[in-house]
């Protein structure tokens, strides 16, 4: 069993820093006070297994709100099937084409990939619109976890307008309504969704399908009230991950002890993430 379990690692390439993000990347490196790094993906890799940190590998594509390339579904296909001790992977889909639903059963079947992230923000969508319901039954059909970025986002934070990127899209109570609509689906709140984190506690505790992501944050930084249900309520539906490239998981992790976390470290690092993806490490 690895030291840990990253649920929410983004590919370090330049499929997606130069491509997917690209206009958007030195504004957003400032808004993490972290130099990004283009690595290959042995790079990635070797990184990962220097750290003893299993990763969650996720695929992105908002390509009609951006107009920005995708990283592919074949794309982390093929890094999980090249470095399958270091990464697991979760598909994207863009909601905005007509074959989304098609495409998200392509990436489970015949790619072998283990979820779906979406990121309602910069791809441009309320997630509780009917006309994603389809997609959502995909997920429970194959039970796919989903990865939703709520809350706040650091992609072209600091310039007027921020890239376009509006936050409305992803207030965490649009995916508590996809969680009540389909409890069969388990949805992973990136984030604990800044500033509207008490939204996300609350969802948490009311719906035993939602579960609360600790990425992007260094554990200093992490709201009292997040640290709080972390090792108290919501200690079994909690899981850890960086964000990486935009943070350093090796240097997180070394600061872990802030968050205070008891006997229930071990659980939200690792143990948590490999139930819910039914892991034997």
């Amino acid at each position: 069993m690895p030291r840990a379990i990253d649920f929410h690692v983004h590919v370090s390439t330049h499929e997606w820093l130069n491509g997917s993000i690209g206009p958007m990347l030195e504004v957003t490196q400032k808004y993490f006070n972290h130099t990004v790094r283009i690595r290959t993906m042995e790079q990635m890799a070797q990184e990962y297994k220097d750290w003893d940190i299993f990763g969650v590998l996720l695929a992105w594509d908002a390509e009609t709100a951006t107009g920005l390339p995708p990283l592919t579904n074949d794309r982390v296909a093929e890094i999980v099937r090249a470095f399958p001790e270091q990464f697991i992977g979760f598909a994207s889909v863009d909601p905005h084409k007509p074959d989304h639903v098609e495409e998200l059963e392509r990436a489970v079947t015949e790619l072998g990939l283990r979820g779906l992230k979406i990121h309602p923000q910069v791809q441009e969508f309320y997630p509780n619109e009917p006309q994603y319901t389809a997609l959502w039954e995909k997920c429970e059909e194959h039970s796919l976890p989903i990865v939703a970025h709520v809350g706040q986002t650091g992609l072209g934070a600091g310039v007027p307008g921020g890239f376009g990127i509006a936050f409305d899209y992803g207030r965490p109570m649009l995916m508590d309504m996809v969680a009540a609509r389909h409890p069969g689906l388990t949805v992973v709140m990136a984030h604990f969704g800044y500033p509207w984190h008490l939204e996300v506690l609350s969802s948490a505790l009311h719906k035993t399908n939602v579960w609360v992501d600790l990425s992007a944050w260094r554990p200093k930084y992490i709201p009292a009230e997040v640290k709080r249900d972390a090792r108290g309520r919501l200690s079994d539906r909690t899981v850890w991950g960086s964000d990486y490239p935009m943070l350093d998981p090796g240097r997180i992790l070394d600061e872990f002890d802030e968050m205070n976390l008891g006997d229930k470290e071990e659980d939200i690092i690792k143990n948590n993430a490999a139930r819910l993806l039914g892991l034997d490490l």
